[in-house]
């Protein structure tokens, strides 16, 4: 049955005043429900009531501890909806039902975790250097604009939308065009929770009407923004005009290295759940694999074999390793990257084809994919296919190493797998990425700060410090001199 959803905007639950429009679900193409996009002419009303809401005594008049008591009932909410909430973003963009219970999971944490940053974040009495004490303190940036990818929305939405009521903001999402249930949901939420009318808007659409809207508008202070790095680019250039901060985590090409003494039994699993789980479908995904050339055979055949026995399915199904793709275009997207990496000589080891079966013949389904032969400099290898393509890559000589994984756009991520620790210390600190993980891959701390280098972003979301990136600073200097200022005399 077909839902008909309304959105929270300028402090009303109303349809949007765009084009009425519907998402599917990527299992089986059906219509799971349909809602209205927003306009431009939204985007201002909805910034225009977010700047007088957040001026309100219930809002800016209050204490951190008070909000910090609203941001954990927003926790406890997600908590008592959390299957519910499952299955909703499972509909929404054909995640299996594990992956995404883990990502509501996180979400009431995200929100947890910055209830009590909030709660205990201090001011700061800085040295004084004459006759006078000074003092750092940091005040809201006002009307934020938060806009969120398709792929995993309800964690990103809360890594935004958390540390920005922590700090005393109001936020306007845009919010994927094609999942745009998780933030109305947590809209809903946020409003039970105590968060006042007009301090969250939630407008569904095009990023080209309603992003390019909120980029622009004077009010919004501050665009924090998940999703590809050409559109990151076109954010940046924008905020520029208007010297407006911005957070960007944008796109990857994650390399993943399997040194000589690995234990491959850790290292294969790893680079499987690197690269396939989530179908691909994530900015940190472990795309390239630099195996050892001491390794690379025996690696190669375990992976393989590990390949063939993952689970590709219906995403209701809690045995599902990998679902859908998100809908049939970006399946086209991917065969083609496919269909390059065939043209460039690569050879292809499993996959690069759509399952059979009847229960695949109506979604976006996609094998699981691995070439090798190909060289780094390779279109396949330095392109974000954003799907489950892996290519394997052999390496001898680590300066080699290092300078293969560097040559990249991006610096998102990175994974090494071995026994020695300062080679992987060594490594590590050589590699142009926001995060390396050793002997382990793809697991997130809301407590550590996260982002990239080079075109994969600027700033960092998450972290206790997340919450001072949606303030201003501003420094007070009180006099003690007993004179007058010497200067007139």
């Amino acid at each position: 049955m077909t839902e008909k959803l309304q959105t929270l905007m300028a402090g009303r639950w109303r349809d949007a005043s765009g084009p009425a429009y519907a998402t599917e679900y990527p299992h089986d193409s059906s219509t799971v429900a349909t809602l209205h996009a927003a306009t431009a002419a939204d985007v201002d009303e909805a910034v225009q009531v977010a700047e007088a809401a957040r001026k309100k005594a219930n809002w800016a008049g209050l204490k951190r501890h008070e909000r910090a008591a609203i941001l954990h009932r927003i926790a406890g909410g997600i908590r008592s909806r959390g299957e519910e909430l499952a299955q909703l973003q499972r509909l929404d963009n054909g995640k299996p039902i594990n992956e995404t219970r883990a990502l509501v999971a996180s979400a009431a944490g995200t929100f947890q975790f910055f209830a009590a940053a909030c709660e205990t974040w201090e001011e700061t009495l800085t040295p004084a250097r004459g006759d006078y004490f000074t003092m750092s303190v940091n005040e809201p940036l006002g009307v934020v604009g938060a806009i969120t990818p398709w792929n995993s929305p309800i964690a990103s939405e809360a890594q935004k939308l958390a540390p920005a009521l922590a700090a005393g903001c109001a936020v306007v999402f845009k919010p994927a065009e094609i999942t745009p249930r998780m933030a109305i949901e947590l809209a809903r939420i946020a409003q039970e929770a105590g968060v006042p009318d007009g301090i969250i808007s939630v407008l569904p659409g095009k990023g080209s009407v309603v992003g390019d809207a909120l980029v622009r508008h004077p009010l919004v202070k501050r665009i924090a923004f998940t999703g590809g790095t050409n559109v990151g680019l076109a954010i940046q250039r924008l905020a520029a005009e208007k010297l407006m901060p911005t957070s960007l985590e944008l796109g990857g090409k994650s390399p993943t290295i399997v040194c000589a003494d690995a234990d491959l039994d850790h290292a294969v699993k790893g680079v499987l759940f690197g690269i396939f789980s989530s179908s691909g479908e994530s900015c940190i995904a472990g795309s390239r694999a630099f195996v050892h050339a001491s390794v690379y055979n025996e690696f190669k055949r375990r992976l393989l074999d590990g390949v063939k026995a993952l689970r590709v399915g219906d995403p209701s199904s809690e045995r599902t390793q990998m679902g859908p793709l998100v809908n049939r275009g970006h399946r086209s997207t991917v065969e083609d990257f496919v269909a390059l990496g065939l043209q460039e000589g690569g050879h292809l080891l499993t996959g690069g084809a759509r399952p059979q079966g009847a229960m695949y013949d109506k979604g976006s389904y996609y094998l699981p994919t691995v070439f090798e032969g190909l060289p780094n400099s390779a279109r396949l290898c330095q392109e974000e296919v954003f799907g489950p393509v892996l290519v394997l890559l052999p390496w001898t000589d680590e300066a080699d190493l290092v300078a293969q994984c560097n040559d990249s756009v991006f610096g998102l991520a990175s994974g090494i797998w071995t026994r020695d620790y300062k080679a992987a210390w060594r490594i590590g600190r050589a590699l142009e990425t926001g995060t390396v993980w050793v002997n382990t891959y793809k697991l997130f701390s809301v407590s550590t700060p996260f982002g990239g280098v080079k075109q994969s972003g600027t700033g960092r979301e998450k972290g206790r410090l997340g919450i001072l990136e949606y303030t201003a600073q501003k420094s007070f200097y009180w006099g003690l001199n007993e004179a007058p200022l010497p200067w007139a005399d």
